[in-house]
């Protein structure tokens, strides 16, 4: 078996805006489990083999933090079958877009920002070659 990553826990503002977000850029995914305690409100969203831990939480006060500069996480990148179609449905929903780029000739990468301002990745791959999908000097 190789490692893979089953999944990342992300602490947003509103679980319903965090959702709303997920399932505009990929709506295949859907709710594998929710609930409340005393402190917060969590959803696990995704598909049978990975999802993302959402965590609702009340922030007195906001993180100060220069994305790309300082610790923590930068974005996340999600596989999907078509990037552009991705990139106009949150586009249509009103996402922020940071970029699309489609300079490399075995991929796609969009870039948005969900409402809490957390960067996401959406790439869609043109090629089913390894080393093609893996080449960074281009």
């Amino acid at each position: 078996m190789s490692s893979y990553v089953e999944h990342a826990n992300i602490t947003v503002t509103n679980l319903d805006n965090a959702i709303q977000f997920l399932q505009t850029a990929m709506p295949e995914f859907s709710i594998r489990g929710s609930g409340q305690n005393d402190d917060y409100g969590w959803c696990h969203l995704g598909t049978d083999t990975s999802y993302i831990a959402l965590q609702e939480v009340v922030i007195e006060k906001a993180v100060e933090r220069v994305p790309y500069r300082q610790l923590g996480v930068n974005h996340i990148g999600f596989v999907v079958e078509d990037a552009e179609g991705t990139a106009e449905r949150l586009r249509e929903a009103g996402y922020q877009e940071a970029s699309f780029d489609k300079s490399h000739p075995a991929r796609k990468r969009a870039y948005f920002f969900d409402s809490d301002g957390m960067e996401w990745e959406f790439i869609e791959y043109l090629t089913d070659s390894i080393e093609s999908r893996n080449d960074y000097l281009l």
